[in-house]
């Protein structure tokens, strides 16, 4: 029997998420195509025959600017120094630059195994793969290099089989009906933020939060209801998000209430405002209250 942990670690819209939710078979990470969309450690559970393995989605690393993305790239780097196995998720989709650099010297010193993802291969010429694989060959003793497509699937198998092949022996960590480490509060936030994004596009920057400020389980009436705040950090973008005679946050109920609908397996109430709270990413007790991690 084997078990153990294995982290991915990368720039910010590397595609971590992505892989998680395929390894594991359940939308456990929001997904969006701007960067900073995880925010805190994930944990996602998957048996295998003889086998266990936790995986960890971590936030992309980068340059920290409020409270909120230091703790940010405090998790990610955390995930690192008590996992079996490390995975650099990289995307070969954009051209390298210092935050690749960045990732390559915080490896330096980990004797932890490290395996080299090169993902959305999917998005390039195959010629021009050679060149990205040679470069990281030289740049780090990686113990394996996978290019892979997290979003089609292209060699995550491959992937898995190495993972299981460098994780330790040991019993299974974790009951075998065991998903995730995560609250439901935190996927019901998730799932309305991940709406927040895609309905605004590029129209609110990466300021904004889901707080569930109650949650009524099914009565008679067998709905559950939620009242949930959405967080901005000033007032020029609350309007975004509320839309012109309330368009806009009538859009993101109904989308997210679709999707939690499916996650809960229950009619669901949802009642959404949103507030204006300045400065809310420096704010500890709403960085502890959204469930990002303190520093170590």
């Amino acid at each position: 029997m084997k078990s153990g942990f294995v982290s991915f670690l990368g720039r910010p819209n590397a595609g971590k998420s992505t892989l998680l939710n395929r390894l594991v078979g359940y939308k456990l990470a929001i997904v969006s195509d701007k960067p900073q969309t995880t925010r805190t450690r994930i944990a996602g559970v998957k048996n295998y025959p003889g086998a266990q393995v936790v995986f960890i989605d971590t936030p992309g690393v980068h340059k920290p600017t409020h409270r909120m993305n230091m703790r940010m790239v405090d998790v990610a780097l955390d995930a690192m120094r008590e996992v079996d196995v490390l995975t650099l998720v990289v995307d070969v989709s954009v051209k390298p630059g210092p935050g690749d650099r960045f990732m390559l010297s915080v490896l330096q010193d980990v004797k932890t195994p490290a395996i080299l993802a090169l993902n959305k291969v999917d998005q390039i010429a195959k010629p021009k793969l050679l060149p990205i694989i040679d470069h990281y060959r030289r740049a780090h003793p990686f113990v394996e290099i996978v290019p892979i497509s997290a979003l089609d699937g292209t060699n995550v198998d491959v992937l898995e089989k190495l993972f299981l092949q460098y994780l330790p022996e040991g019993e299974p960590l974790y009951p075998a009906d065991y998903v995730t480490d995560q609250p439901e509060r935190f996927f019901i936030s998730e799932i309305i933020r991940e709406q927040v994004l895609q309905v605004t596009h590029d129209e609110l920057p990466f300021s904004t939060a889901v707080l569930v400020d109650r949650l009524e389980p099914a009565g008679e009436d067998k709905i559950l209801k939620l009242y949930c705040t959405i967080l901005v950090d000033r007032e020029s973008q609350k309007p975004i998000v509320v839309g012109r005679a309330g368009a806009m946050i009538k859009k993101i109920g109904t989308a997210a209430r679709a999707e939690l609908e499916r996650y809960l397996e229950s009619r669901v109430y949802l009642d959404l405002h949103v507030k204006v709270k300045s400065e809310w990413r420096d704010d500890e007790r709403l960085l502890d209250e959204i469930g990002l991690q303190r520093d170590r």
